[in-house]
């Protein structure tokens, strides 16, 4: 007799982070932590968005990358309606716990504009530059 697991919520809101790893975090003002998102074959910066303590939550318990937009005020699952997903293989704090850097294989680009990185449209500078 097989058994279904029960299905795991698509709100991000419902999850609740290790009281551990809540006290380990040092969240701005707004209760939000930078979150810089890195390919895990290429190790290219894909893009940077923010968490909260329920979106990092919702990423370590399903492993998929998800996010707090300020400008929408809510949260987002990369690739829910895009298609464009993030399996997370490994998310590290940093020695300040003010950072979050999480790895992941990307499908599709991981930008909005549908670029593979948000960081390669205008450089700054660059070699010869």
């Amino acid at each position: 007799m097989s058994h279904d697991p029960t299905p795991i919520s698509d709100n991000p809101a419902e999850f609740t982070l290790d009281p551990v790893i809540a006290a380990r975090l040092k969240l701005n003002d707004a209760g939000l932590i930078p979150a810089v998102v890195q390919a895990v074959d290429t190790r290219e910066v894909l893009m940077m968005a923010w968490m909260d303590t329920h979106a990092l939550a919702y990423t370590l318990a399903t492993r998929r990358g998800t996010y707090y937009s300020r400008s929408r005020d809510e949260y987002w699952i990369k690739g829910l309606t895009s298609g464009n997903v993030q399996e997370v293989t490994d998310v590290a704090l940093d020695c300040d716990g003010d950072t979050v850097l999480v790895t992941v294989h990307q499908t599709g680009g991981a930008c909005h504009t549908g670029a593979r990185t948000c960081f390669d449209a205008d450089p700054l500078l660059g070699p010869g530059q």
